[in-house]
């Protein structure tokens, strides 16, 4: 049964919940040349030799410029869930998107080798999702079958086709499924990805149940892209969406069997 998402859904992440995702997402010009995995090796070693892992509650993984850099996070992950191990790993799968791979050969299948297994939070669009499962997403359906095949306790599915008009992120876990909807924009900056990534993850540091965090999360993202203009998401002054995201937003959620 559909519903308008509220109550628990607004408890306010705290201050560094929000900067983990306002950080999360990078805009602006790209410029400068890919980190080799010798060097992402050495500053992991750095961060370890500090202490700095072990006082991680989660890691965020997402786009990867070369598939060896893929073995270089499995191994920060082990690591901090050596040190920590109700720690999370929350992989956003970054490597394509509208029908595409623009990440370089041999980087999804890298992630889905080292970094799936490691997951306990998978953040794929919907074309990502199908490449990773071999299921072609054309609805909810689709969606909550692919995301079942990968065998991850979290699976978060953005860019799901949906009735006209709208979109979908579906959330599901073990037997529970839910799909949140909300209007369709033309032409949004990029990074939505990453910024819902971040959001729900944040969420589940606070307990959030599965719903709630999915509404968290989806809320934020749709005020922030709607609040936008041209390339780049209006993430300084639409930062109160990250604590209030139902705020004048047009979001349903219902559960999806």
């Amino acid at each position: 049964m559909a519903r308008t998402s509220g109550g628990s859904a607004n408890a306010p992440i705290d201050e560094k919940m929000a900067n983990l995702a306002m950080a999360a997402t990078q805009v602006g010009e790209r410029l400068g040349e890919t980190v080799t995995a010798d060097l992402l090796r050495r500053l992991k070693e750095g961060l370890d030799t500090n202490g700095w892992l072990a006082l991680c509650d989660a890691v965020l993984s997402g786009y990867l410029g070369r598939p060896e850099q893929a073995i270089v996070v499995a191994d920060t992950v082990r690591r901090v869930k050596a040190a920590r191990p109700a720690a999370l790993y929350c992989l956003d799968p970054a490597f394509g998107d509208a029908g595409r791979a623009y990440a370089k050969p041999g980087v999804a299948e890298a992630m889905a080798r080292h970094l799936l297994p490691l997951a306990d939070i998978v953040t794929p669009n919907a074309f990502e999702l199908g490449s990773i499962a071999s299921i072609a997403i054309r609805g909810p359906q689709d969606a909550l079958e692919a995301s079942r095949r990968l065998g991850r306790p979290v699976v978060v599915t953005t860019s799901v086709p949906t009735k006209a008009g709208r979109i979908g992120t579906l959330a599901a876990a073990g037997d529970e499924a839910f799909l949140a909807t909300t209007p369709l924009l033309e032409n949004p900056p990029h990074g939505s990805g990453d910024l819902l990534a971040a959001i729900f993850l944040a969420c589940r540091l606070q307990k959030l149940s599965l719903p709630d965090a999915l509404a968290h999360a989806t809320g934020s993202v749709f005020r922030i892209l709607s609040r936008s203009e041209g390339t780049e998401m209006a993430l300084i002054a639409e930062q109160d969406a990250l604590l209030a995201p139902l705020l004048g937003v047009d979001l349903q959620i219902e559960a999806v069997r």
